[in-house]
């Protein structure tokens, strides 16, 4: 039987800590307590919001309809191969407890996302990435539950249409589905190619005198490279990177470089160049800013912060500052990876 809660608080499921109320809550644990959920008055009578672990959301006023917490968990190999193996994993699994569990078994391909926050279910919606790695890369499929029939339907890699922090759920169906599960395709050892194009990682590897890492040693050098510049929500409310890195054409670019000639850049194909969000908003002077409970944290300029006492309206207002300031200095649109609610 379904346990629906009234006027919940929502401050313990998002990662800013925003103490806004739902007025229902229920947390959904198997595809067949979706399933069942679909058919009741209380999805038909409301509005819907899904949690899964509320890294990604902006959360800024009460929410006057039914927020539903994806639970769904488990892991189990699909198929196993001498090379690779599949494994399919529940959307309300920690992504981060996932990453360790793929260390653990010497699975490679996720090791350069470790620590990342959120479930596995959100991951493919923004496909996720870090340190030159994108969650595309060993996506193979996944199960959703179409909202209006309550069908399972199965998304291939290319059916998800896959972009920077992009994907078909936040454009052309969005809000029609919810992840139950993940498929990922990952390597076995001796076929697994490591990817340290980031020098990032490579300089702690370095300073650890490894010179041929595994990839527990690429997650260790990860996980130490994002404890020191990003802060940890249980301590500081935030939701990791706010921004996108913003992708501009080489003309733009050329002219930037005159002016400021220590800027990081990443070619991608076709010509385009990625900046560096964080760079841009540090070189801006918004490093360290506070107002209003809020601000931009002191290490690491791309993370926007609540310290206890702002609100989602707060986090809201210096957006919109640090992004007009950011297009008026160097002609570049920052956009946010955070949904606003």
């Amino acid at each position: 039987m379904l346990k629906f809660t009234e006027s919940q608080s929502l401050k313990n499921y998002n990662t800013f800590g925003f103490n806004v109320v739902a007025k229902l809550f229920i947390e959904i644990n198997t595809k067949s307590e979706l399933q069942e959920l679909l058919k009741s008055k209380e999805w038909a009578e409301n509005k819907h919001l899904i949690l899964g672990g509320g890294s990604n959301i902006l959360l800024t006023k009460n929410f006057e309809g039914l927020v539903v917490l994806n639970r769904i968990s488990g892991i189990e190999i699909l198929e196993e191969a001498h090379n690779s193996v599949l494994l399919k994993v529940g959307a309300g699994e920690n992504w981060h407890q996932f990453v360790l569990h793929t260390l653990k078994e010497n699975y490679g391909g996720l090791e350069n996302l470790s620590l990342i926050p959120g479930t596995v279910g959100a991951a493919p919606m923004q496909n996720i990435g870090a340190y030159g790695v994108e969650i595309k890369d060993s996506f193979h499929s996944l199960e959703a539950i179409n909202l209006k029939n309550g069908k399972i339907e199965i998304f291939k890699n290319e059916e998800c249409q896959f972009g920077y922090r992009e994907s078909v759920f936040k454009h052309d169906v969005k809000g029609q589905y919810i992840i139950c599960s993940v498929s990922f395709l990952l390597d076995k050892p001796s076929f697994h190619r490591i990817n340290l194009d980031y020098g990032v990682i490579k300089n702690v590897l370095t300073d650890k005198n490894i010179d041929n890492p595994s990839i527990q040693d690429v997650s260790n050098a990860v996980i130490e490279i994002r404890q020191s510049k990003l802060p940890d929500p249980a301590k500081i409310g935030n939701s990791g990177s706010f921004f996108k890195n913003p992708i501009i054409d080489a003309p733009h670019f050329e002219k930037l470089k005159k002016s400021f000639p220590n800027m990081p850049f990443y070619e991608l194909e076709e010509g385009m160049i990625k900046l560096a969000a964080g760079w841009l908003i540090e070189n801006a002077g918004w490093k360290g800013h506070q107002e209003n409970g809020v601000g931009v944290h002191p290490k690491q300029a791309l993370v926007l912060v609540n310290y206890g006492n702002g609100n989602g309206k707060d986090i809201i207002n210096l957006a919109k500052n640090i992004q007009d300031s950011i297009q008026s200095k160097f002609g570049v649109e920052l956009n946010p990876e955070v949904n606003f609610l």
